[in-house]
């Protein structure tokens, strides 16, 4: 076999054959060199691509957190201007908003997916915001319902929440943490900028290189100088993307630094607005109150003054006349009494004492009362065959509401006409309309003949001391104590109303879940209201005045009494050894409370009865602080004392043998 040695083989080939095969090489490599730099150039450009969506991606986010921010600054400017002017539209423009800044916020939650700080800050901003659309809300759900100052109300505790720093806190940190991200992707773009302009002169000086050889390599040549061609078009159209992509982020930069100036400017107009309209609002609504009450109660005041002073005239010379007179003046004082207690109750300061109760059978127990209030010429019907739920609220309460719906309806009926009262289970749907929560409640429902109302009566109809009553046919705190009272016991109230047609008050009352057991007022024996013997008591009232009242009254009851001005003064008496079978009590003392005075006495002697005695309970306790005693409202009459004994004897149990102390 044939062997070729390096000698042989340079005989063997041609000077124009070394020169083929050197043109060869030198062409591929050439072409080696070529597919390498154009490699490098293609990458380059790719990650100098994915450098830009990077920064834009951030940009994206910046611009989402000023755009979030400003719709819930929009939002709640709307909402204040809805709960001042009860505009509906503008409350549409608070709820299109408050929308828009959650259509926001999830397509921010989009953007920050695969950065777990971001992810975390996001969430927390959901939550608060989620927190703040709760605040907001019930400002918004009081200008629904027409109650504008509650509305105000709410809203300025709502203004005063931490949440709203806390949002804008957040919203700053990821913002700051983009722009932080930007700066790194900024740089990052640089450098993919430089490395691709690098490639691209290296691969300008093998054109230039391989421009040396083109008669041997002049298709390689060609194709280079193509090659260079487009990778300078690709260049210059990076720059000027590049350029573009730089003024646009400086115009909307510029853009967002204006937006947030004139937020700014918006917030600090709002806040001074706000705090304006608060004192006008909290002025008038003083003058409104103070008014109201002034001249309710000096035309009761006249009646008792005026009664006693004739009676006092009459009473040796004519002692007829006087009682009439006296009858008179009682009359006043009952009537400022129910004003108090209607007061009491549109404040919220009178406190319930629930228990559970059956609707259906103390509404149909109310049928002689009803029929004596309201005269022959109104027909009462009243249904209650759809009713068999409990409900746990205060019955006294109730009786009032349902007596005072009563009383509007004969006179908006003019004192004749058909009264129909409802008692009806019904089950409330999620997301059913109105602010009830889903579930169980008993409707009472009354439903009159009359004149009906207005859209401009009905928007008022729970405001204080509004009336459409003659002067001195009503104080106008009628439905504002039945509204006050239905929501202390968590329900609500609805009414329907035409001109012309009538009108239907629904209280909605939630369901007792308790024991059939339970139901039921405690009512006295027959042992209790035969007892009749005197009683060992004790009298606490740190008003003198009404204190010898009282004592002057249990004297005429037949009981034997003593007394004293505090709760310490009356454990200090029974510390001595004296022995009582019941202890009257006043609610608010200075120093210890009635409660405070009673919880020791269930330590140390319960075998003593406890009556509550109170005219205003205020801070002195809860209801659950007069659970399972017996509570006399003042101004009482004698008769109402005695009952309110017996009733108090009663629950306790048999009274043990009366001792004077």
């Amino acid at each position: 076999m044939a062997t070729f040695s390096p000698e042989a083989l340079k005989r063997e080939l041609s000077p124009a054959a070394w020169r083929a095969i050197a043109t060869a090489l030198l062409a591929f490599t050439a072409l080696g060199l070529l597919i390498a730099v154009v490699a490098m150039v293609a990458r380059a450009n790719t990650a100098r691509d994915e450098a830009l969506l990077r920064e834009q991606h951030s940009y994206d986010i910046m611009v989402l957190t000023r755009s979030l921010d400003a719709s819930l600054a929009r939002a709640e400017a709307a909402l204040g201007r809805y709960v001042v002017s009860s505009d509906r539209r503008i409350g549409t423009i608070y709820y299109d908003e408050w929308r828009r800044a959650k259509s926001q916020l999830r397509q921010l939650d989009r953007l920050v997916e695969g950065q777990p700080d971001q992810m975390a800050r996001v969430d927390r901003l959901e939550g608060l915001a989620a927190e703040r659309e709760k605040e907001l809300a019930a400002a918004a759900s009081f200008a629904n319902v027409g109650k504008g100052w509650y509305a105000i109300g709410m809203f300025n505790k709502a203004g005063e929440s931490a949440n709203v720093p806390a949002i804008s806190n957040t919203l700053e940190a990821i913002a700051a943490s983009e722009r932080e991200r930007l700066g790194q992707r900024s740089e990052a773009t640089f450098f993919s900028a430089e490395r691709a302009n690098g490639f691209a002169t290296l691969l300008s000086v093998l054109g230039i290189g391989l421009m040396g050889v083109a008669i041997l390599l002049g298709w390689l040549a060609a194709a280079a100088a193509a090659q260079r061609a487009r990778a300078s078009d690709l260049a210059e159209a990076e720059a000027d993307r590049a350029a573009q992509l730089e003024a646009a982020v400086s115009e909307r930069t510029r853009e967002l630094q204006e937006a947030n100036e004139r937020l700014r400017e918006e917030s600090e107009t709002r806040v001074r607005a706000e705090a304006q309209l608060a004192q006008a609002q909290k002025m008038e609504a003083v003058g409104q109150l103070t008014g109201g009450i002034a001249h309710d109660f000096n035309n009761m005041l006249a009646v008792v003054v005026g009664g006693l002073d004739l009676a006092r005239r009459k009473i040796a010379q004519r002692p007829a006349e006087a009682g009439v007179h006296l009858d008179g003046a009682m009359e006043g004082a009952d009537r400022a009494a129910a004003l108090t207690r209607r007061l009491l109750s549109f404040a919220r300061a009178e406190p319930l004492l629930p228990a559970a109760i059956q609707p259906a059978k103390l509404v149909t127990g109310m049928d002689l009362l009803l029929d004596r209030t309201l005269g022959e010429r109104i027909a009462v019907h009243v249904d209650v065959t759809r009713a068999q739920w409990p409900i746990w609220t205060d019955a006294h309460q109730l009786e009032n509401a349902i007596l005072n719906l009563a009383v509007n309806a004969r006179d908006a009926m003019d004192g004749a006409g058909r009264l129909d009262i409802q008692v009806a289970d019904e089950t409330i749907a999620a997301g059913a309309p109105g602010d009830l929560a889903a579930g169980d409640y008993v409707r009472i429902s009354v439903t009159d003949t009359g004149c009906g109302m207005s859209k401009a009566v009905l928007a008022r109809a729970f405001e204080p001391f509004f009336t459409t009553k003659p002067v001195g046919k009503g104080t106008g705190l009628g439905l504002s104590q039945i509204f006050g009272f239905v929501r202390q016991s968590r329900g609500d109230v609805r009414v329907e109303s035409e001109v012309g047609k009538g009108t239907t008050i629904s209280l909605y009352l939630p369901r007792y879940h308790g024991g059939l057991s339970e139901l039921g007022a405690v009512e006295p024996s027959k042992a209790a209201k035969a007892r009749g013997g005197p009683l060992s008591i004790l009298l606490v009232e740190d008003d003198p005045r009404v204190q010898a009242s009282t004592r002057a009254g249990l004297a005429e009851l037949g009981h034997i009494v003593r007394a004293c001005g505090s709760g310490e003064d009356a454990l200090a008496m029974l510390a001595e050894g004296a022995d009582f079978d019941l202890v009257l009590t006043d609610v608010m003392m200075p120093g210890m409370t009635g409660p405070e005075l009673v919880a020791a006495l269930a330590r140390e002697h319960p075998h003593i009865a406890v009556l509550f005695v109170t005219g205003y309970v205020g801070e002195a306790g809860q209801s659950d602080d007069f659970a399972g005693y017996e509570v006399l409202r003042k101004p009482f009459t004698i008769a109402a004392l005695g009952n309110a004994i017996a009733q108090t004897m009663d629950r306790h149990g048999p009274a043990p043998t009366s001792k004077a102390a």
